[in-house]
């Protein structure tokens, strides 16, 4: 928290959001060394612990494929190389795991088809602001090195930029304002990547079938000779990621899993219960996912309705988030998965109505449970990050902005942020610096791999 005083007018708030840079430079933001005992490959090692030992290797397998591939599975290493580093002191429900491949395309409730970040997994409260700021522009850095240096500056310049230009355009409205705010795709797909292809896409994936599913929802996961029949449904086994059966441990996760979301039901608000009371569990299958979750345990559970009408979602285990140490001041938590969900609804425009957490008893594990990614919208998602480095990295640094906001106060962060250039070049350095530095711990990675393909860390 700030040493300052509660001030309530918006103009006092953004003079003691100016009066921060007194205290914490927005110059000193940029400065950053590894420290003399740094040891990444210790800090991976560290994250292993509870993990299912079988599921382990592939973990490091997906992480040695590139040096961006390590930095979405590193974000243990990045809090521990930013404890200690000079903040400002402006808290926020923060994201955690804030780089650009967490942020993406999905259905509101509503229907509406939005972008914003989507994996919460590492959500905590109480944490600056600048650290989500500067996870994402060191992998929007990192991701647009091969294309040059002076290309990849200027795209972490540009996510800090849109940024801060957008939180300060927040800092004039009223905090419900902020709440109901979007960031509005149909105008984002016409100026980022293929526009045409983008909009078939979204097209595709939230045209309805008569049943009223939308296609997009039923990824081609599961099998059923007759839809209509209920009982029909089931998923296919799709090894090594998708399987009821596993060795070591694997099956035992795979019925954990099974037990703990028919209890999920029990964490929901009356309406979200009666909701999910219309569909039966059917199957419970093991999926593994993501870099930095390979190893926990994650599943697919597909329902019916009473019709066959299929919907999924998706029971994952919450352990504590990897960027503990950096709150600004220590709290707890009710359980894990209460707070991944109650990250995500305080920074997502519109969240999953199926979220919800649950416990499992005989593992001890918490849980937390969405609706599975509707695979279509993820891949509109996987096209717009593929267009111009700079413009998807203020379409990120804008929409990390608006999910700060809801819970930070916007105006104090405009005030310290300002109205000049001298942040964005401080995240900029950053940035640059960081990205050398996940390069040189992916290839410590490697080598580590190559001397011993047996090691913690292969």
């Amino acid at each position: 928290m700030t040493d300052t005083p509660n001030p309530t007018s918006r103009a006092a708030r953004r003079a003691a959001g100016k009066r921060l840079r007194e205290r914490v430079t927005r110059e000193s933001l940029g400065r950053w060394e590894p420290g003399p005992r740094r040891d990444p490959l210790a800090i991976l090692r560290a994250g292993d612990s509870g993990r299912l030992g079988p599921l382990v290797p592939l973990r490091y397998a997906r992480m040695r494929e590139n040096a961006f591939a390590f930095l979405r599975g590193s974000a243990a290493v990045m809090a521990a190389d930013l404890e200690g580093a000079p903040v400002p002191g402006i808290p926020v429900q923060a994201c955690g795991d804030c780089h650009i491949g967490n942020f993406g395309v999905y259905r509101s409730p509503e229907g509406q088809t939005l972008f914003d970040i989507n994996d919460f997994d590492e959500t905590l409260w109480n944490v600056d602001f600048t650290v989500d700021v500067k996870r994402l522009a060191a992998s929007v850095a990192l991701a647009a090195l091969p294309r040059g240096e002076d290309k990849a500056r200027r795209a972490a310049k540009a996510s800090a930029r849109a940024y801060r230009e957008h939180m300060r355009e927040l800092a004039n409205l009223s905090p419900l304002a902020i709440w109901h705010s979007r960031i509005d795709l149909d105008h984002e797909v016409g100026r980022l990547g293929d526009g045409d292809l983008c909009r078939r896409l979204l097209a595709e994936a939230t045209a309805e079938n008569e049943d009223g599913l939308s296609r997009g929802d039923a990824p081609k996961l599961a099998v059923s000779p007759d839809h209509t029949d209920p009982e029909a449904w089931r998923i296919a086994d799709k090894a090594p990621t998708i399987f009821h059966e596993g060795p070591d441990g694997l099956t035992e996760a795979v019925r954990d899993a099974e037990a703990a979301l028919l209890a999920y039901p029990q964490s929901l608000t009356a309406d979200r219960w009666t909701l999910v009371s219309h569909y039966a569990q059917r199957d419970v299958a093991f999926k593994v996912v993501g870099i930095g979750s390979v190893g926990l345990v994650c599943a697919v559970g597909i329902y019916a309705d009473a019709d066959g009408a299929p919907l999924f979602l998706q029971i994952k285990e919450a352990r504590p988030s990897v960027i503990g140490q950096l709150a600004l001041h220590p709290f707890s938590v009710l359980s894990e998965g209460q707070r991944v969900i109650d990250g995500q609804r305080i920074m997502q425009a519109a969240s999953d109505p199926f979220l919800g957490t649950t416990f499992s008893e005989a593992s001890g594990r918490s849980y937390y449970v969405r609706q599975l990614k509707n695979r279509k919208l993820s891949a509109v998602g996987e096209i717009l990050s593929e267009s111009g480095a700079k413009a998807y990295a203020q379409l990120c640094g804008t929409t990390l902005a608006r999910a700060h906001a809801r819970s930070g106060d916007a105006v104090m962060i405009a005030g310290y942020l300002g109205k000049g250039s001298a942040f964005d070049e401080a995240i900029a350095d950053f940035a640059m610096t960081y990205a050398r530095q996940s390069i040189s711990d992916h290839a410590l990675l490697q080598l580590d791999y190559q001397t011993d393909p047996e090691s913690g860390a292969a």
